[in-house]
This record gives structure tokens, sequence and C-alpha cells, in this order.
């Protein structure tokens, strides 16, 4: 799939180490996968952002493992069990993927496209408000 890259997205994930940039790698390929009207930025001086009438998901690296934050209220279904962190956290969860783990990307894909509903929607806030 073709899609517009940011070159700072490229930068930040250029300096991480390759099994970091792999992930990273996947995860916007995913992401852009799930709606070719996805656009990628930057947030928070450097962090990586994936975003479509509201914030989709972020990207940040940590030392063992790579972050994917989800922003979608804990209102997106987890049956598949992929969220590792957040889960009470009342803007984004987490999905944490170690070196070596593989990204469930048929859950991941199902979580991305609700996401980018519920965006379209008037987002997760609204959604959750009319209950």
């Amino acid at each position: 799939m073709t899609y517009a890259k940011d070159p700072r997205v490229d930068a930040y994930i250029d300096a991480l180490p390759d099994w970091q940039q792999q992930i990273c790698h996947e995860v916007r390929g995913l992401v852009h996968a799930a709606d070719g009207e996805v656009v990628e930025t930057i947030k928070r001086t450097v962090q990586p952002y994936f975003v479509l009438e509201g914030n989709i998901c972020a990207l940040l690296a940590a030392k063992d493992h790579v972050n994917v934050f989800l922003y979608d209220g804990a209102i997106v279904p987890d049956p598949e069990g992929i969220i590792t962190a957040g889960h009470d956290n009342k803007t984004a969860r987490t999905m944490g993927v170690k070196k070596g783990e593989k990204i469930n990307t048929a859950a991941f894909t199902v979580m991305l496209k609700q996401i980018i509903v519920n965006n379209r929607a008037g987002g997760w806030r609204k959604l959750k408000a009319n209950g």
C-alpha cells in the first residue's frame, strides 16, 4: 500500500534499534492499511501519531518494548486481549510489543477500524457521552 510518509516519523523510526524499527514499520503499515485516509504526524515534540478525524494511535519506543497507544477511550472491545496496559485509562490503552513478539494483526486491525469508525462518528468522547 502506498501512503504519504511524514519524514519526521521516518526519522523517529530510523533512530531505533532494528527490532523496534520492524515493529514500528509493521504498525505503521497496518494503520495505513486500515483506512487510506489516515495521516501520520508528530505530536508531543517527537512522538509519531496516526490520525483521522481524531487520534487513532501513537508509537513510543521504550527500553525493552514498543508501546502502541490506542486512542479509543476504552470503548472498543478487546476480545483477543491485545491490550497490555491502561485498561482503566480514560483516553488511551496500550498494546506493548516486546522483541520477538508477533502482533495479532487481525485483532489489531479490527480495533483500528473501529477507532476510525468512532472518530468519524464524532469521537469516543461523544459516543461515550451519548452511551
